[in-house]
């Protein structure tokens, strides 16, 4: 049966429109992505067949444009879309921690931090920098490394610090592996930074680690 022939509470436009978009599951959201299904299936049971596929919404959305291609029903069009989406996504949250808010709304900030830095294949070490009332003044990647560690260098943190003139910092990287809990590695370039930046009375008042589900936050355990 087309989606077309459901009962209209049940198409997921409809009902996105009627109830909101958290009304919907995943396959749902794909869905209305989607736009159409293939011989024999609906939108939402393509959707529902490559989420099976891929394993979670997480893998199908961070999934190569080959892997993606590879899909029954999907190609480079829709692959190009999806990061579209992704892209506006991002920016949308980096509009919503602009300088005044960053630390006024901590859920922002952390969502902005997971967004960049969730999906990339290998460690990246970043820095939001903040002024004397906390609020943001930029935010930049500065450490890339392989898929399990980044070479992380305080003397260059210092120098970024006192070119954007901040008085604290966040700092932030990912773990490719999914797996946010800190290595001791982790903690030791944390004590590094700290001592660096208090050279200069600059503080680091976080640092997050990012994985697959909630970002491990540095200062909610009391090792900042």
């Amino acid at each position: 049966m087309a989606i077309s022939d459901w009962p209209k509470g049940e198409r997921p436009r409809e009902k996105l429109l009627q109830r909101g978009s958290a009304a919907l599951s995943d396959a749902e959201l794909l869905a209305i992505f989607l736009r159409t299904g293939t011989a024999g299936k609906t939108a939402v049971d393509l959707s529902r067949e490559l989420l099976g596929q891929f394993g979670s919404m997480r893998a199908l959305l961070s999934a190569t444009e080959t892997n993606f291609c590879q899909a029954n029903g999907l190609g480079p069009a829709k692959y190009a879309q999806l990061q579209a989406v992704l892209e506006l996504g991002r920016r949308h949250l980096a509009e919503k921690v602009q300088r005044g808010d960053a630390l006024r709304s901590p859920g922002d900030t952390r969502r902005l931090v997971c967004s960049l830095l969730r999906d990339q294949r290998r460690e990246v070490f970043a820095v939001l920098f903040l002024d004397n009332q906390h609020r943001l003044l930029a935010f930049e990647e500065l450490f890339q490394g392989t898929i399990d560690c980044a070479s992380v260098y305080p003397r260059e943190v210092v120098s970024k610090v006192l070119s954007h003139n901040a008085a604290a910092v966040i700092v932030a990287h990912n773990h490719p592996s999914g797996v946010a809990e800190p290595s001791v590695a982790d903690r030791q370039i944390t004590e590094r930074l700290v001592a660096a930046l208090s050279l200069i009375d600059v503080r680091v008042l976080d640092h997050l680690v990012v994985g697959d589900g909630e970002p491990v936050s540095f200062a909610e355990r009391g090792w900042i």
